[in-house]
């Protein structure tokens, strides 16, 4: 099988164009593993869709599947344009939250960026997760997977590892979630960290910052339609966030290698 590696901002995926096979699960885990496989947060499948120009699929690094990955949909865009399945740059992606729109940026014949238009975010009330640690405030959000975000007054210090997992799995959330910790910098700068469903620490993620931009406009943090800029651990996703609570996204999308495995 061949499969090419790529990430935005340090959210690697290996990405493969085709039919998903039957083991997809198995094999996300096994080829996932960054110590005897390739390496990835998980597996993204690229194939041809009715409803839109291409669509993807999203296997996390422990095999269960993702509704929709904002740094992966990027990668999507650079792959099918750099290997020119396409010479649009303008593109309709369908995935299990919905069929996104994509706007690539083209340099000296590459992808480099690509904006993405997210939809609507679904902010709801804060609640209280009890968990055996802390009980803690979060606010949920939906951005076609679901989200809870975390406001804190350091995100660097913030106990993703032990908490990330008690409210991922918690009964409030049958399906599992993902979970950010932010830490505002300022009306129009927040910093993220994030314990996503199925992977747990990584280095970005899309919808994540989208939710934590969307869950800051909702709290008067961060002003509507203005551009909020997210820090990662990865790097820098750009946001904006409408009246309506409609999310765009820009954000890098590059490749790290090619790669075949023996199946």
């Amino acid at each position: 099988m061949h499969f090419t590696k790529m990430h935005g901002l340090g959210n690697d995926y290996l990405y493969v164009y085709g039919e998903v096979p039957q083991d997809v699960a198995d094999l996300s885990r096994r080829l996932s593993d960054r110590h005897f496989g390739a390496g990835s947060d998980g597996m993204v499948y690229i194939g041809l869709s009715e409803v839109a120009d291409f669509g993807m699929r999203i296997f996390n690094a422990d095999g269960s599947e993702a509704m929709m990955c904002g740094n992966g949909i990027r990668c999507v865009g650079k792959y099918v344009y750099d290997r020119g399945l396409t010479s649009k740059t303008t593109l309709a992606i369908e995935t299990l939250s919905g069929v996104k729109e994509l706007r690539l940026q083209v340099a000296n014949g590459s992808v480099s960026a690509a904006t993405v238009s997210m939809g609507r975010a679904m902010v709801s009330d804060d609640l209280v997760v009890h968990t055996s640690l802390a009980d803690v405030t979060c606010t949920p959000v939906s951005v076609g997977n679901p989200h809870v975000v975390l406001f804190v007054d350091d995100a660097l210090t913030a106990p993703i590892a032990e908490l990330g997992p008690l409210i991922e799995r918690h009964p409030l959330f049958p399906g599992g979630v993902n979970v950010e910790f932010v830490q505002v910098l300022s009306n129009h700068e927040l910093r993220m960290r994030v314990w996503e469903r199925g992977s747990g620490i990584t280095m970005a993620c899309g919808t994540g910052a989208c939710a934590s931009a969307a869950a800051a406009t909702s709290r008067g943090l961060c002003p509507p339609d203005e551009e909020v800029t997210v820090h990662l651990d990865g790097g820098v996703l750009r946001i904006t966030v409408g009246k309506d609570y409609t999310v765009t996204m820009t954000g890098p999308a590059e490749t790290v290698y090619e790669g075949e495995v023996q199946l």
